[in-house]
């Protein structure tokens, strides 16, 4: 006889709660935890959170509900069609009497919830226009300030730093710390990029962290931290990971660096590139003129040779002599403002070194008056009085007496040296004797 034979009786009559309270135990004796692979259909999410849905395959259907605590741990989004594997325990809703599979925990079938889930959000945000080229902004050829979302204690913020102290050592950088990984990592790094865009000065963000697992990098993934660097005013580069791994943060930012590493050199050039650079365009602001000048003076002359303007000849020629004569000025003007730039940059040295030695010199003199009037200031502490031999005088634990007046006979008083004291009772009070005479007397 099995358990169900043992609680049914063949010859009673049973209410129809009587019955499904007995297959309910049933049930869920006979099946405390089971795993279930079946396709989603009717799936609706209620307002309480909670999930309501239908698993099947070819042949039969199993209704299921997954509460709201279980509801908020699953990565991905749920759907109809989508084929999973489902962890649960079997039960009867017996207001219905229907049996079902309450799910605690559900995984996506043949794919990882996390890699579904990355997938899922990535095709959501394109479709909304997040990854559109027109939405990137470029980055400035020279900034001056950089922000740097990453982990305070992280390789890649050593690697940033260092970096891009080589290539340009007069940067600011203003760095935001964050977890990048784990609970609460994502909130963290949308907090650092809305307060960076919050700065007057910055004039580029970095985002990142080295690299690691999906689940390392999945703070990375949230579609709030996409939505924060999509809505960030200022350019942003996402730097997460290695080569191969891709983030939802690369497809939504500005720009998407390999490495760290990478996204310190794409950030700012070598400053002697820079330099090159400028010389190179100086080169040819100089070799534009000339062309310039050479196009115009060759036309002045080819207006003289006309029989037209034979009148004119002196005229013309004096004209030639002008531009050749606003040639040399302008090549001079240019030749100045070079000077100067490297004047100006030598001033700036001088002034440096002279701000050096002026607070070097302030700081003598402050640290000379200070020794001096710690000087004074010991030699009129107490202690430095006791120190030669004077005492304190105590009267009731804490009074210091000051006149003879105070003190009468009988009284208890504690008298004090720099080191020491010794308890005293007044035997003889005399407030007329002139301490000369004691003194006197001492000498004799």
């Amino acid at each position: 006889m099995s358990k169900f034979d043992s609680l049914v009786l063949h010859d009673r009559v049973y209410t129809v709660s009587e019955l499904t309270e007995i297959i309910k135990l049933e049930i869920e004796s006979s099946f405390p935890f089971v795993w279930v692979e079946g396709e989603i259909s009717n799936f609706r999410r209620h307002l309480s959170g909670h999930l309501y849905f239908t698993l099947k395959d070819e042949r039969a259907q199993l209704k299921a509900v997954m509460f709201r605590a279980e509801a908020r741990q699953v990565a991905f989004e749920i759907k109809d069609g989508l084929k999973v594997i489902c962890r649960g325990r079997l039960t009867v809703y017996e207001p219905r009497g229907e049996y079902q599979i309450v799910v605690e925990v559900m995984e996506p079938k043949g794919k990882g919830a996390l890699q579904l889930a990355f997938e899922q959000l990535k095709e959501k945000l394109r479709a909304e226009g997040l990854f559109d080229p027109q939405h990137k902004k470029k980055l400035p050829l020279l900034p001056k300030k950089i922000g740097l979302v990453t982990s305070p204690r992280g390789a890649a913020i050593v690697d940033i730093l260092r970096i891009l102290e080589r290539r340009f050592a007069r940067l600011h950088i203003l760095i935001y710390p964050v977890r990048v990984q784990g609970d609460g990592a994502a909130e963290e790094i949308v907090e650092g990029i809305e307060y960076l865009n919050r700065q007057p000065d910055i004039d580029v963000i970095i985002v990142g962290r080295g690299g690691g697992s999906i689940e390392d990098l999945w703070a990375f993934n949230e579609e709030k931290v996409a939505r924060a660097i999509f809505h960030s005013s200022i350019p942003l580069i996402s730097a997460v990971g290695h080569e191969v791994d891709f983030t939802t943060a690369d497809f939504v930012a500005d720009v998407r660096a390999s490495t760290p590493s990478a996204a310190a050199e794409l950030v700012i050039e070598k400053e002697e590139a820079i330099v090159e650079r400028l010389s190179s365009l100086e080169k040819s602001l100089f070799k534009c003129l000339e062309l310039g000048l050479q196009r115009r003076w060759n036309e002045v002359h080819r207006l003289a040779e006309n029989r037209v303007f034979q009148g004119f000849r002196l005229w013309l020629r004096h004209q030639t002599q002008r531009i050749d004569d606003l040639e040399e000025r302008a090549r001079e003007a240019i030749r100045s403002q070079i000077r100067q730039v490297a004047q100006n940059r030598l001033k700036v040295a001088l002034l440096l070194e002279k701000l050096r030695s002026e607070i070097k010199r302030d700081f003598q003199e402050r640290k000379g008056l200070w020794e001096k009037l710690a000087s004074k200031l010991h030699a009129l502490s107490p202690l430095n009085i006791l120190e030669r031999g004077y005492t304190l005088c105590w009267m009731d634990g804490n009074h210091l007496v000051q006149s003879i007046d105070e003190v009468n006979e009988k009284d208890e008083l504690v008298v004090s040296f720099w080191r020491g004291e010794f308890q005293c009772l007044v035997t003889e009070v005399d407030k007329f004797r002139p301490i000369e005479s004691r003194i006197y007397k001492e000498k004799k």
